[in-house]
């Protein structure tokens, strides 16, 4: 497993099953009034296809710098106590979570904002790459979102 963390801020790329309540305790803070997660987990289909897994490729160190750098990002454009993001990389099945991001803060809207402005951007921005198997066959997936980044700065 690749990390990197600070007294405040956790960031990991690994292949190790991800388990949200590791990250709630991470930032857990007595001054912390709010704390705000989300779970991005393998679903059973999509689009009308029966999904089998997903695999995800990175390039860990890269992703984990781009990583603590929207934590960083974050913590400019709200009042955060604590942030943990994690990214699974190789084979997710369905129902087993493949991102995982917890926040805490003093209020929470901070937290809430945060949380959803991290996936957004975790998804435009680090270098993850998401393999969709399928009964039938498989085919690699870009994010909406980097398509959006993509637009945006032509």
């Amino acid at each position: 497993m690749h990390a990197m963390s600070s007294d405040d801020t956790f960031v990991c790329v690994t292949p190790d099953t991800l388990h949200l309540s590791q990250y709630v305790a991470y930032v857990e803070d007595d001054s912390a009034g709010a704390l705000a997660t989300f779970s991005g987990v393998t679903r059973n289909v999509f689009q009308g296809k029966r999904v089998i897994q997903l695999e995800y490729e990175s390039y860990d160190d890269m992703a984990e710098k781009v990583l603590r750098g929207l934590c960083q990002q974050a913590r400019n454009k709200w009042s955060l106590t604590k942030v943990a993001v994690a990214h699974k990389t190789g084979l997710c099945p369905v129902g087993e979570t493949s991102v995982v991001i917890a926040v805490s803060s003093t209020h929470r809207q901070d937290a809430l904002q945060a949380v959803a402005w991290l996936i957004d951007e975790l998804k435009a921005k680090v270098p993850i790459w998401k393999k969709e198997v399928f009964e039938g066959g498989e085919v690699w997936k870009e994010n909406a979102e980097s398509r959006l980044l993509a637009q945006q700065s032509q």
